[in-house]
């Protein structure tokens, strides 16, 4: 065990937590460490407490057996290091790795920026008021900071699964396409921005349906109960294909943004590692590489976002329905010029921006969690 550690209990397959060098009664902890096996002991050195004889019993019932989980295989749990405590979880299968990840950090990035998600769409649609300051006087006097996580369930239920799918899509297309050391590229434009395209539209076309219902839960307060009673009440009144109402703007804007954010975030990790000659990026790094990607991608694609905003609420308080995208962007531009285009732009790259930095972050933690040291993520 090294320091004199003594190891309560014998048993070769299982894991074991080693404190030693605890000094006076117990000291402090100078090394933690797991050692994998399969199960959890406890070894404990002691310094002063005299006979140490009867340590097996008397720690008997720090004996923990590991439960097992479908899809993981036990390793090494816990590691002091650097004065902080590192976990490691081994995933056998990489696609369940990633989708495990993806889905992480899905619902942590979207939990962070539920309020301001809130205040933008209520700007894009002018329901509760013309700026920030405006649309969150009226939600806290309204609802209260209850309100400013209206529909946050709906969007959590949506964007877990959805950026696990998004992630599962582009590494396995980027993988496909990309390249082997020393290969020409298999084409001209590059593999991360083929990728980012294809992850976004296959995350979009399975979960569009959730993002109108969050969108009406949002708008439309007094009219629904719930998230079930929405969906029923749409499929009754409305149709099947009002659930998809405003996908063509989606898919058309989804291309472009995931393109974008994923060959962006792709070129500033390759610009990091080769400037600062090292591999590893850390998580303040991956956050701002992150964030970054996303204030060009949702910069770039807003106008396609107000558009399918407007197509959603459609014809809400006598608002205007909208044929298709070209009349949407049509009608807006007409209306309310190129700035009602981008209205609600600020809080948007406040809510979009953080959120795709957050989002990269945990992703790439929980892929150092659930991945082996030696594994290349």
């Amino acid at each position: 065990m090294g320091r004199g550690g003594n190891q309560l209990f014998d048993d070769s397959r299982d894991v074991f937590l080693s404190v030693a060098c605890l000094g006076s009664q117990w000291g402090n902890v100078q090394d933690v460490q797991y050692l994998p096996k399969g199960g959890l002991f406890a070894s404990v050195n002691l310094m002063g407490m005299g006979d140490n004889s009867n340590l097996k019993s008397l720690y008997n019932d720090l004996y923990v057996k590991y439960l097992s989980f479908v899809g993981f295989q036990e390793e090494g749990v816990l590691k002091k290091k650097k004065g902080g405590l590192k976990l490691k979880i081994k995933v056998k299968n990489p696609s369940l790795r990633r989708l495990i990840s993806g889905g992480i950090a899905g619902a942590i990035s979207r939990t962070a920026v539920a309020p301001l998600e809130t205040i933008r769409t209520h700007l894009m649609v002018g329901s509760s008021g013309h700026s920030t300051t405006e649309v969150f006087k009226n939600i806290m006097q309204t609802d209260g900071w209850k309100g400013l996580f209206r529909g946050n369930l709906v969007n959590v239920i949506r964007v877990a699964p959805s950026k696990a799918i998004e992630l599962f899509a582009y590494d396995t297309v980027n993988k496909k396409l990309s390249p082997a050391p020393g290969e020409q590229p298999k084409l001209p434009i590059p593999a991360s921005l083929i990728a980012g395209a294809c992850a976004g539209v296959s995350s979009t076309l399975c979960m569009y349906p959730l993002e109108l219902v969050k969108t009406r839960l949002t708008i439309q307060r007094d009219v629904y109960n719930g998230i079930v009673h929405a969906f029923l009440k749409i499929l009754h009144e409305e149709g099947p294909g009002e659930l998809y109402r405003g996908l063509a703007p989606s898919l058309i804007g989804v291309i472009p943004y995931a393109a974008t954010n994923y060959f962006a975030y792709d070129t500033l990790r390759k610009a990091y590692r080769e400037y600062f000659k090292q591999e590893k990026i850390g998580n303040i790094e991956t956050l701002l590489i992150g964030s970054a990607a996303g204030a060009i991608s949702s910069s770039a694609t807003f106008p396609l976002e107000v558009a399918r905003k407007h197509m959603q609420v459609g014809a809400l308080s006598g608002r205007q329905v909208y044929k298709n995208v070209i009349h949407a962007l049509a009608c807006i531009l007409e209306r309310e010029g190129i700035q009602g285009l981008y209205k609600g732009l600020g809080p948007s790259c406040m809510k979009l921006v953080p959120a795709a930095g957050i989002s990269f972050m945990c992703y790439e933690a929980c892929k150092r969690i659930l991945v082996e040291d030696d594994e290349k993520t």
